[in-house]
């Protein structure tokens, strides 16, 4: 006669609640979504990255047969958000429009409560927002080459202002100084609106702000626009030289992607990364994110995944190089 052991029978009883999971997993796969999805922004509303959610939030609607509800959970650089998504279930029921500042929130704030990379499942990148270097019209360049020499000429002279310590438009300038062998002194404001004013008026002589925030007041004369700190080519820009013309290797331009919890099923993650790319490619979503100084830059879940450890690593590196302390 067979008897079957404690330790067999809780392997057994292991295995058969495995296989239920994984039924009841593929049932929900293949009848998702039916129900309304979450997309929380880690910024406040009518900022840029809430923009690009509500760009793409009606257009994944129609595609999915379900609403995509934005939801701005605001503050600590997306930290708050990103805690949201990382404890949520991992049924594709609740998504994060994630960005740079994600990733770079792994080496800035030492008590974060998940990991960039390893709590989220990529699902598609979306845009990449190119950035502009501007300056007042009494700077001594015109040029990114002219910008590096003038830098040079002068150690510690000039000073940047950026949105923030840690912010992509922060740690794009160090990179250039590291690679450049330059030094600016950095000036962190609380948020971006005030920095195209102060550069206007003289306050500060350079700054790092989006495209769109710079290029209309250097149309009009009123700064002048020194280099792209990315080789993307955003319309109404073409003109205006990338930085790596200057100083090759610097490309660095905050990039908004889709991420889901860990753990949530191939199926919904190929579910909706298939809506992204269709959502993606059509020309009037080209023509709306132009308008809001971003680039359609759509990359498949493996893409996505590559690319995001990539600029973690890449902004790591810098961060303990330049010896930025964390907050």
């Amino acid at each position: 006669m067979n008897t079957i052991t404690p330790t067999r029978r809780a392997a057994l009883l292991a295995f058969g609640a495995t296989l239920l999971a994984g039924h009841a997993g593929l049932a929900g796969a293949q009848t998702y979504p039916d129900r309304p999805i979450r997309l929380l922004v880690g910024y406040s509303a009518g900022g840029g990255v809430d923009a690009m959610a509500r760009l793409v939030a009606p257009r994944l609607s129609a595609l999915l047969g379900q609403q995509v509800v934005v939801e701005n959970r605001a503050g600590a650089a997306g930290v708050i958000a990103g805690d949201a998504v990382a404890k949520a279930a991992p049924d594709g029921y609740t998504l994060l429009l994630g960005d740079s500042s994600t990733l770079i929130a792994k080496y800035m704030q030492a008590k974060l409560t998940f990991d960039p990379i390893k709590s989220f499942v990529p699902v598609a990148g979306l845009f990449k927002s190119p950035l502009l270097i501007v300056a007042g019209n009494d700077f001594p360049a015109k040029t990114p080459r002219e910008l590096v020499a003038a830098l040079k000429a002068k150690p510690g002279f000039y000073s940047f202002a950026t949105s923030g310590v840690g912010t992509v438009q922060h740690l794009g300038f160090e990179m250039m100084k590291g690679q450049s062998g330059t030094f600016a002194l950095h000036i962190p404001y609380r948020g971006a609106a005030q920095i195209v004013p102060d550069v206007i008026s003289g306050q500060v002589p350079l700054g790092v702000v989006s495209a769109t925030a710079g290029m209309a007041q250097a149309k009009a004369g009123k700064l002048r626009a020194l280099a792209m700190m990315s080789n993307d080519k955003l319309p109404g820009a073409e003109d205006i030289a990338a930085l790596s013309t200057a100083v090759p290797g610097v490309d660095v331009a905050p990039r908004l992607f889709l991420l889901a919890p860990a753990g949530t099923p191939n199926a919904i993650v190929e579910r909706l990364g298939e809506a992204a790319r269709t959502v993606m490619s059509a020309p009037d979503l080209h023509r709306a994110a132009a308008l809001q100084g971003a680039v359609p830059d759509y990359m498949p879940s493996a893409a996505l995944a590559t690319a995001l450890a990539q600029e973690s690593a890449r902004w790591g590196k810098l961060i303990s190089e330049q010896k930025i302390a964390t907050q």
